[in-house]
C-alpha cells in the first residue's frame, strides 16, 4: 500500500477508494465537534499591532438540510441500519434533532469506514471535547464493539479564559479503541516521585514491595497532566491554525500503538501534527483534509521541519493543470481561491473589501510594505475589474496589487495594469509594476510576478534539531 500521502478531498471518498481492508496500523482522529462555531487561520499583516487577520479554517456547523448529510445518513441504512436506527433514535431524544442527526451520520459512516481499514491488531484514538464525547462513544462502542473499548483518557490543561459562572473547561477526552484483544501496546513511564524514591514499595503492595521500583519508572495512566496545550502566542510550535495540538501529545499516542515503520492514519489532519510525529517517529503516514488551506500548511510544515531529510510524499488532489485548475473553481470558489494564493506562498484573507490574499516584502525603512491579490476564477473578466483592484490598492495603503485569473486577461485589463504607476523600491533601487495579471496557466508555467523578495505571512514551522528535545481551541 502506497504511504507518506496528502490527500485533498472528503476522507469517506478517500477511504472508500484509496484505502484497503486491515491495512492501517494506528488511527488518530480530531474531527469536529458540532460546537456551532467557526474556526479561523490567524496571521499577521504588514504593520498591524493591534489586530491580526484571519481566514476560516472551517466551520463547525452541522445542518441537515445539507447533501453530504442525506447522503451519509442514507449510507448508514443501507449498510448499518441498526446504527441508523439508533441515531434517529437518540437524535429524537435531544433538543435539536436536525443538526444532531446530520453530525452523528457524519461521523457514523467514517466510523464505519476507519475500522474496516484498520487492522486486527491496530488502535483508533478519537480525541473529542465534552461537546460531543458522550454521544461519539455511543457510536464507537457500537461500531468497534463494547469489549474493545481500552481507555477513555483524559488530558488536563490549565491557561486561557476564565468563565465568569461556569467551572474553566480545562481537559479533553480520547477514547482509545482496539480492534480485536490482540493488539500493539508499548507503554510509557515516568518518573516515580521523590518520595517513592526514598521509601522505595511499601509492604501493602504485596508482591511489588519484594520487586523493588522499576529501572524505567511507574506507567502513566490515563490521565495526562504533563503535555500543555499550545495557548502562549509565542509558542515555537504555534501554527495559528484552529485545534492545533502539541506534537508531544502526538508522539505519546504514535509511541503507545505502533511501531517503526507502521501505518498511522489522520482522517482530519488540519495542520499535520499527527503526521509531523509519524514523520518524527519514522512512522510511515496518510494525512488527508478536505480543505485546501490545511493540506498546503501540512506540506510546507514538513518542507520547514525536516528539510533535505523529509521522506518522500506525494500530495493527492493538488490541481496540476489547466483542466484540474478548472474543475476546483467549478466545485468551490473559495477552494481555487485558496489553492491559487498558495502557489504564491501568500496567506488569505476573508471578509475584508476585496482582499482574496496578502504577501509581504521589507523596504529600505525597515517596514513591511504589502502585496494584496485577487482571485477571478470565472468566465466573465472586464477592465473594470482591475479599475477595482487600482482602488483597493489605495484602501488599503498597499504597494503592489496582483490579480490571478483562471481565464485569459482581456487587452483593455492588460493595457489597464500596463499603464500604471509603477512602485520604486528604495531596497531593490528598480521599479515594479503596481498592478500586474498572470492566470493560472503562467504560474502553472513557471512565469510568476515581477516582486521583491516576499515573506509569507503565515507561520512556518521552524526546522527540526538533530536531538529531539504537546485542546484549546483560538
Amino acid at each position: 500500500m502506497e504511504t507518506n500521502i496528502l490527500y485533498y478531498g472528503d476522507n469517506l471518498d478517500i477511504l472508500r477508494n484509496n484505502v484497503g481492508n486491515e491495512t492501517i496500523d494506528l488511527i488518530y482522529l480530531d474531527p469536529p465537534f458540532n460546537s456551532k462555531s467557526d474556526y479561523n487561520l490567524i496571521f499577521n499583516e504588514p504593520n498591524q499591532t493591534k489586530s491580526q487577520a484571519q481566514i476560516k479554517a472551517f466551520d463547525d456547523t452541522w445542518s441537515w438540510d445539507s447533501v453530504a448529510s442525506a447522503n451519509a445518513y442514507e449510507d448508514l441504512l443501507v449498510q448499518k441500519p441498526v446504527l441508523a436506527e439508533f441515531i434517529s433514535w437518540l437524535s429524537s431524544q435531544m433538543g435539536n434533532y436536525k443538526s444532531y442527526a446530520a453530525y452523528l451520520s457524519m461521523m457514523a459512516i467514517r466510523l464505519v469506514e476507519l475500522h474496516r481499514v484498520l487492522k486486527s491488531t491496530g488502535t483508533l484514538y478519537l480525541h473529542c471535547d465534552p461537546t460531543a464525547s458522550h454521544y461519539l462513544k455511543l457510536l464507537i462502542d457500537q461500531i468497534f464493539g463494547i469489549d474493545n473499548f481500552r481507555n477513555e483518557i483524559v488530558w488536563c490543561y490549565s491557561g486561557g479564559g476564565i468563565p465568569n459562572n461556569d467551572l474553566p473547561r480545562k481537559h479533553d477526552i480520547i477514547f482509545r479503541y482496539t480492534k480485536t484483544n490482540k493488539y500493539t501496546y508499548h507503554p510509557e513511564y515516568r518518573s516515580y516521585t521523590e518520595g517513592t524514591l526514598q521509601r522505595g514499595r511499601t509492604k501493602v503492595k504485596g508482591i511489588y514491595a519484594e520487586r523493588g521500583l522499576r529501572k524505567e519508572g511507574t506507567p502513566i495512566n490515563d490521565w495526562w497532566t504533563d503535555i500543555t496545550p499550545i495557548h502562549s502566542p509565542t509558542d515555537p510550535e504555534k501554527l495559528g491554525y484552529p485545534t492545533q495540538k502539541k506534537r508531544a501529545l502526538l508522539e505519546r499516542i504514535i509511541k503507545l500503538s505502533s511501531t517503526k515503520d507502521e501505518i498511522v492514519l489522520d482522517p482530519f489532519c488540519g495542520c499535520g501534527t499527527t503526521i509531523d510525529a509519524a514523520e518524527h517517529l519514522s512512522r510511515k503516514w496518510i494525512g488527508i483534509d478536505v480543505t485546501w488551506l490545511a493540506i498546503d500548511l501540512v506540506e510546507k510544515r514538513l518542507i520547514k521541519t525536516y528539510g533535505s531529510k523529509l521522506s518522500n510524499y506525494q500530495v493527492i488532489g493538488r490541481p496540476y493543470d489547466y483542466a484540474s485548475a478548472e474543475k476546483l473553481a467549478q466545485k468551490n470558489k473559495k477552494e481555487f481561491e485558496i489553492w491559487a494564493i498558495s502557489l504564491l506562498g501568500a496567506a488569505p484573507r476573508e471578509y475584508d473589501g476585496g482582499v482574496d490574499g496578502l504577501l509581504g516584502f521589507a523596504e529600505k525603512d525597515g517596514k513591511m510594505r504589502k502585496i494584496i491579490i485577487q482571485v477571478k476564477g470565472g468566465d466573465s473578466l472586464n477592465p473594470g475589474m482591475v479599475r477595482d483592484l487600482k482602488g483597493t490598492l489605495e484602501t488599503e495603503k498597499a504597494a503592489i496589487g496582483l490579480m490571478i485569473t483562471l481565464r485569459a486577461p482581456t487587452r483593455g485589463m492588460s493595457e489597464l495594469a500596463n499603464h500604471s504607476k509603477p512602485y520604486h523600491s528604495d531596497i531593490w533601487n528598480r521599479n515594479y509594476p503596481s498592478i500586474q495579471i498572470r492566470t493560472i496557466n503562467d504560474l502553472l508555467s513557471g512565469r510568476g510576478f515581477d516582486l521583491p523578495t516576499t515573506q509569507s505571512l503565515l507561520k512556518s514551522a521552524r526546522l527540526a534539531r538533530e536531538s529531539s528535545t504537546t485542546k484549546r481551541l483560538l
